[in-house]
């Protein structure tokens, strides 16, 4: 079971989306606009967050701002703002996901599994299950029971569709892969829209890393990991 917060104004959509997410015997916490949101998750964190973005006391981008300075609660953005360029504004903040009404509640449910299956801890494997990756004068550490990575010792904060890009990036070392393939075999699932969105995610990657070389950009195909493993 997962506490999962609902911002969102319109009160029949919030109870449309509660009563399906606690058939999925989830907690649900409601807010019809943006105050107490960030105190709410001092006391009580939740596991995932859902975002309206046209808030009657603000706009949902500037509060998961405001959320992601002091949290890497996951999130997932619900709004009526289907532009592709408030696609990218979304996905640049670091949202896990971004549902476009008219929406399913069943599908939103789907969605909010993938993301907590992402972000919840594997059960611990025997044997190392940490990689190291050797590029130049840098390593990379991908741990994967903790869903943490570290270059050169230091952890890198990244969100659970960072993780799971990157991870999967590096399995495929030295195989170009394209923006589709990267979309449907690391997230799980197509998100709607533009294939401009794994660039997002390699763009805010890239951003949070000292090297800018670990992943390269083939024109107009995909990426490729440049890292070599270094062997146990």
């Amino acid at each position: 079971m997962a506490r999962i917060y609902i911002i969102e104004d319109n009160e029949a959509i919030r109870e449309a989306v509660k009563g399906y997410l606690e058939l999925n015997e989830h907690e649900v916490v409601q807010f019809g606009k943006t105050a107490n949101v960030l105190e709410s998750i001092d006391v009580k964190k939740p596991d995932i967050i859902i975002i309206d973005v046209m808030l009657p006391d603000g706009n949902g981008f500037n509060l998961a701002k405001q959320i992601r300075k002091k949290s890497n609660v996951p999130f997932i953005f619900l709004t009526a703002r289907d532009q592709e360029s408030d696609r990218i504004t979304g996905f640049e903040i670091g949202a896990d996901d971004y549902v476009v009404k008219p929406f399913s509640p069943r599908e939103l449910v789907l969605r909010v599994e993938a993301v907590l299956k992402r972000t919840a801890p594997s059960l611990p494997e025997s044997g190392n299950v940490t990689s190291k990756w050797i590029l130049e004068n840098d390593i990379l550490e991908i741990d994967k029971n903790s869903h943490t990575i570290k270059e050169n010792g230091k952890s890198i904060d990244l969100t659970a569709a960072e993780w799971k890009i990157i991870s999967y990036l590096s399995e495929n070392s030295g195989i170009v892969l394209s923006r589709e393939k990267l979309l449907g075999e690391s997230l799980d699932y197509l998100y709607d829209g533009s294939e401009r969105i794994i660039d997002t995610h390699i763009k805010n990657i890239r951003s949070k890393m000292k090297s800018q070389n670990w992943i390269k950009t083939i024109r107009s195909f995909g990426y490729k990991f440049e890292g070599k493993q270094e062997k146990s």
